[in-house]
């Protein structure tokens, strides 16, 4: 009878003990579980946060270089043409006269092409490829040097955001091949293969050592405007064979 009572308490002993650890394990459980939501939280808003802060400092960049080209216009082009206009429309001469009421609507179109510049809406009417044929065709008529475009698969919709950093990575390859490759020919092929879009951007110039750490953050900046994208950027060079950088960005999250 003993030794029945003593198994008896010895199992309910036993039976406490594993219940006690059960609700310990379960309640180790939901804290860790409420730690890894806590910190993934903070994870995605961090991300969110850079991805916020890359948008604007490209929007700056952006308007910056409108201004100045805005400003450029203003005094070597419709500068000119006003005061072209103004000698004609003083001019006793009916032909002059004529002449220069043609070009106050010049003036009028070229102002009214300018002002569109000045937002950023010019992003939802032009894809990405028209962009990036657009880049080409300003060096073509620089006659900086000879460019080539070439477009595999499907066109696709990318979101404004991301089409914004797009931009701006494929500018600040170019002007980096302008200041320092000294090329003869730049090429940018644009493919989609369903899985991926990618760009790469190649040119012939002096290229350079990338293992060599430059005082400057011009590298850093396209990888860490890449990465805000969830996508990856690849830059092969070697010294006197040019320069090739690789976008890819996964389409699903285009």
């Amino acid at each position: 009878m003993d030794n029945t009572g003593s198994d008896l308490f010895i199992i309910i002993l036993l039976g406490f003990f594993l219940m006690l650890f059960m609700v310990s394990f379960i309640i180790i459980m939901v804290i860790y579980h409420r730690q890894r939501q806590i910190q993934n939280k903070q994870r995605l808003e961090s991300i969110q946060s850079e991805f916020e802060k890359t948008i604007l400092n490209a929007e700056k960049e952006i308007r910056e270089e409108t201004l100045t080209h805005v400003g450029r216009e203003l005094h070597d082009n419709i500068g000119q043409l006003l005061s072209l206009a103004k000698m004609n429309l003083t001019s006793s001469k009916p032909e002059k006269v004529s002449e220069g009421k043609s070009m106050i609507n010049q003036i009028i179109r070229e102002v009214r092409a300018l002002s569109k510049t000045l937002n950023l809406d010019w992003l939802d009417s032009i894809t990405l490829e028209e962009f990036i044929q657009n880049e080409l065709n300003k060096l073509e008529s620089a006659e900086f040097c000879k460019t080539n475009f070439e477009k595999k698969g499907e066109s696709m919709t990318i979101n404004k955001d991301k089409k914004l950093i797009l931009t701006r990575i494929i500018q600040e390859c170019l002007n980096n091949a302008i200041k320092h490759a000294e090329p003869k020919i730049i090429s940018i092929s644009l493919e989609n293969n369903g899985a991926y879009l990618s760009i790469k951007v190649k040119d012939d110039g002096k290229g350079f050592n990338p293992n060599f750490k430059s005082n400057g953050s011009g590298m850093y900046n396209l990888k860490n405007r890449m990465a805000t994208i969830g996508g990856e950027i690849k830059i092969l060079s070697e010294e006197g064979r040019g320069t090739e950088v690789k976008l890819s960005l996964p389409i699903s999250i285009a």
